[in-house]
């Protein structure tokens, strides 16, 4: 008799085995698939999809806005202006919406890491091609969460823009502490709820070195800059966030639901 503990392993491995005999349905379109792949998504959706664009920017953390007010003159937002951002610089390939959100949440929670180079190779187009970095560092999961994903999906992100700059991924951030779902939190909160909960392994100096950040999606950015705050007291230099997606507040900016500024 199997152990009820051990069934759930056999079932997960049965249905991988029945996928690369039987193609079935695209997991995002729910068309027919006509080979057999690791990735159980159409040709179609696989195509990049449109960048995010916005005719406003922050110039430093890239948030998009519906106009020019929430700028100064050198282009900054309010948080930047005010160095409540930890980091320098920030890049993201598109929306978290549609078809990426899609495609992210089935990497993440549906368990298809071969999709992690896929998507990493996407984002790395939005990084500029003049940037250099001395350490690729993805942003940890606790380790709970880690074994019960099995995987870190900002590691496998990593390791697909670390081929760009041929260095290896260099994990040296460590989450101390668990956190609530940063999901539902205003700004303020999510802040305080990440706030010391990341730190450099010990014994690692970043001085002097440009670090590229990486994570799968940014929302109004409080961990990238936990995180950014973390790398810098250790003396990186400079510190740049690349993720593959970022929250778009401005249609609930244009309806008054958030401050367009914040």
């Amino acid at each position: 008799m199997v152990p009820q503990r051990v069934a759930p392993i056999f079932e997960e491995i049965g249905a991988r085995l029945l996928w690369l005999l039987v193609p079935g349905e695209c997991r995002i379109c729910g068309a027919s698939l006509i080979r057999l792949s690791r990735i159980p998504v159409c040709a179609k959706c696989l195509q990049p999809p449109e960048p995010l664009s916005a005719e406003y920017f922050c110039v430093c953390c890239r948030t998009p806005f519906l106009n020019a007010a929430p700028l100064d003159e050198q282009g900054r937002c309010r948080l930047c202006r005010q160095g409540m951002r930890g980091f320098d610089a920030a890049y993201s390939w598109g929306a978290y919406e549609g078809r990426l959100r899609d495609l992210i949440h089935l990497f993440k929670y549906g368990g298809i890491r071969p999709l992690g180079k896929v998507l990493g190779e996407w984002m790395a187009l939005a990084m500029p091609r003049e940037e250099r970095f001395d350490r690729i560092v993805p942003v940890p999961l606790h380790w709970v969460k880690r074994c019960r994903r099995g995987f870190n999906q900002s590691e496998l992100l990593a390791r697909a823009i670390a081929r760009r700059y041929g260095m290896p991924v260099s994990p040296l951030l460590r989450r101390v502490r668990a956190t609530a779902a940063q999901a539902g939190l205003s700004h303020s909160a999510r802040r305080a709820n990440v706030e010391g909960a990341f730190r450099v392994r010990r014994g690692v100096s970043l001085e002097g070195l440009r670090v590229l950040l990486v994570d799968d999606v940014m929302t109004t950015g409080a961990t990238a800059s936990a995180c950014a705050r973390a790398l810098k007291q250790a003396g990186a230099r400079y510190v740049a966030v690349l993720t593959l997606a970022r929250a778009d507040r401005r249609p609930l900016a244009a309806t008054g639901l958030v401050q367009e500024a914040a």
